[in-house]
């Protein structure tokens, strides 16, 4: 790492453990990326609404990442109406476990993981067992739009449950970690994964408590990771160094991301996949207005990773040389 290097993530540290410092002068100085030049600058500009439909609906992320041939969790069968609620033993056949969510849910709200049966009962993945009634009374929920965007009707999707990699056990808590990429113009120009903790309910969502650890983009590394806003260096449920960790088919992992480009034709692009203990890389899903804290993850700004990418006349067309482009300009 250069000595300039050093000095920013020595400054961005010390922001994060000095709230006053956060102004708004000193944030854009360390090319710090707000909210609204997001929207103005990257959004507004390289997404088309037209595209929108087809990441904020999981299902038609499902179906148009299958047709591209980028392996996702397989799909058990679709719920739209209350009376296909009968149908789930159908379409769960032999499938001991599973998991069930929105097709147009939104913030990880309205998941429900099912390990295993017990009996008449079924399993969720803290261990607390639920019967078929409450199983059916959550569908039902999903399907009158209480977890959608804009609290729409919507059809619940029932799909095959990860069995997480072991690579994160000793940093993660219960739960499926996963993994954000944000991919501009087709180059990948940061990553984070996100851990589950006891405070997040074994759920890999920042804003309930879990860690986000920034990733190395040319090795594949963890570097420091960063719990509501605060850096760390370990888990706090395991007490175990967050940092040095490497993720498993790195290479992999960023061409599905770089890839999702080309499928969504959206410019400014999340995408979160997971590794599965069996089948690898899997997209998990897509996002249109991917959130900032990549940013604390990776104790860097994004804004002037992005202007090099925007300065670029063009980008390779295969996502590999887009990749591999990401890794140059941005790697450690």
């Amino acid at each position: 790492m250069s000595t300039v290097g050093r000095s920013w993530r020595s400054r961005l540290r010390l922001i994060r453990r000095n709230p006053p410092l956060r102004l708004p002068s000193t944030l854009k100085k360390l090319g710090i990326l707000g909210m609204n030049e997001r929207n103005g600058d990257y959004i507004s500009i390289y997404n088309k609404r037209k595209y929108y439909p087809l990441v904020d609906d999981k299902l038609k992320t499902k179906q148009l990442a299958l047709e591209a041939g980028i392996a996702t969790p397989e799909l058990y069968g679709v719920i739209e109406t209350e009376h296909q609620v009968r149908d789930l033993d159908n379409m769960l056949g032999d499938h001991q476990d599973f998991v069930i969510k929105p097709a147009q849910g939104s913030g990880g709200n309205g998941i429900m993981v099912i390990s295993g049966r017990r009996g008449s009962q079924f399993v969720r993945s803290s261990g607390i067992s639920v019967s078929r009634g409450e199983i059916e009374h959550f569908i039902s929920n999903i399907l009158s739009g209480m977890y959608s965007l804009g609290g729409l009707p919507d059809r619940a999707i029932i799909e095959y449950r990860v069995k997480p990699h072991a690579v994160f056990d000793s940093i993660s808590f219960q739960g499926v970690p996963d993994i954000r990429t944000i991919v501009f113009r087709g180059v990948p120009v940061a990553s984070m994964v996100r851990l589950p903790t006891r405070q997040s309910d074994g759920k890999a969502n920042l804003h309930q408590g879990a860690i986000g650890a920034g990733i190395d983009l040319a090795t594949g590394c963890t570097v420091d990771g960063v719990w509501f806003n605060n850096v760390l260096d370990s888990h706090p449920d395991s007490g175990n160094v967050v940092r040095g960790i490497q993720v498993p088919d790195w290479q992999l992992l960023l061409e599905l991301s770089a890839r999702s480009y080309d499928l969504t034709q959206l410019g400014y692009l999340g995408v979160d996949v997971v590794l599965d203990a069996e089948h690898g890389p899997l997209v998990l899903e897509y996002n249109a207005r991917p959130g900032l804290n990549i940013q604390l993850a990776n104790q860097m700004g994004l804004r002037s990773r992005l202007e090099k990418v925007r300065a670029l006349e063009s980008v390779p067309s295969s996502a590999a040389k887009r990749v591999a482009l990401g890794q140059e300009l941005f790697g450690e």
